[in-house]
């Protein structure tokens, strides 16, 4: 089967055939083709058909690798109302995620996340295909080991020391007094989810000066929390996903709901686009930032006798 060219910017005939040759012969060809990848050690030092599978995976991919190197990406990072690299994504042929539609383009590294599909990773195991698992960083800490971690994979490391250090620097820049009083904040994710302790977004709040009002609630990192308890823990912030609009929403409406536009006349409402602290990248920053700006008037308000 031929390869694929990188520089192609559309998959549809290609799936059509993998759907016409059926799943198992493609199988049997593809473990032959990749019988020589054993192991991790096999992968290359410098891989020039990368294929993505995940979409927090793929904008680190476009951000380290050389783009002529990067073989495939997953279809929803050419979406730009919630993938931070949609513009590189979009010159990059796009994938569903399928095993069979990864292995189409003979690719030297293929990168997977936790929730790629058990069967996905299974099929791609048994293939023996060149596949590494990523997992999901929950500390600023882990933001940074997996940025160097898929810098080393796709063999630039200079670029992941590079965009750590960017990140670190552009945090240290973000001005928050400390002798002003923290805020105490509450966040409401689609449908009612809150972040809590032991999570990446906790650690971004309290760079931002924030308390995560979650932590009291003794729930884990994601839970699911009613908005009559939101309106019981006199938060100052109320933290939510906002559309490309800037306007905050909820997969159920629920920010529509009376206690919320009750909520909005005691508490500043701040919506933080999802893409900007949902994948672990220069993006974190940006919610950093803006949840700073958007709050140094409460902050200054509480701070007034």
């Amino acid at each position: 089967m031929a390869g694929t060219s990188p520089g192609m910017t559309g998959t549809a005939a290609e799936r059509n055939i993998v759907r016409l040759i059926g799943a198992p012969l493609i199988l049997l060809l593809l473990t032959l083709f990749f019988s020589s990848f054993s192991q991790a050690a096999d992968l290359p030092l410098h891989p020039q058909r990368i294929v993505s599978l995940n979409m927090c995976i793929d904008e680190l991919v476009l951000r380290l690798a050389d783009p002529e190197n990067v073989a495939s990406v997953s279809w929803y990072s050419q979406d730009a109302d919630n993938a931070n690299m949609a513009e590189a994504a979009k010159l990059r042929p796009a994938n569903h995620g399928s095993a069979e539609e990864a292995m189409f383009f003979h690719p030297d590294l293929v990168l997977v996340g936790r929730f790629t599909p058990r069967t996905t990773r299974a099929m791609l195991s048994e293939i023996g295909a060149p596949v590494v698992q990523l997992d999901v960083p929950e500390t600023l800490e882990g933001v940074r080991k997996q940025i160097r971690e898929v810098a080393e994979l796709v063999g630039e490391p200079a670029r992941g020391e590079a965009l750590v250090a960017r990140i670190d620097r552009d945090l240290d820049a973000i001005s928050v007094d400390s002798q002003m009083p923290k805020l105490k904040a509450i966040i409401l994710r689609p449908n009612g989810f809150t972040v809590g302790p032991g999570s990446l977004v906790d650690e971004l709040l309290k760079r931002a000066g924030l308390e995560n009002m979650a932590a009291r609630l003794d729930i884990g990192a994601y839970q699911q929390i009613s908005l009559e308890r939101v309106a019981l823990l006199e938060a100052d912030v109320l933290i939510a996903n906002a559309e490309t609009s800037g306007a905050p929403s909820l997969a159920t409406e629920g920010l529509n709901h009376p206690i919320v536009a009750a909520l909005s006349r005691k508490l500043r409402v701040v919506a933080v686009p999802a893409r900007y602290w949902t994948c672990a990248g220069p993006a974190i920053v940006d919610a950093v930032r803006q949840l700073v700006e958007a709050t140094r008037d409460v902050r200054a308000k509480v701070a007034s006798p």
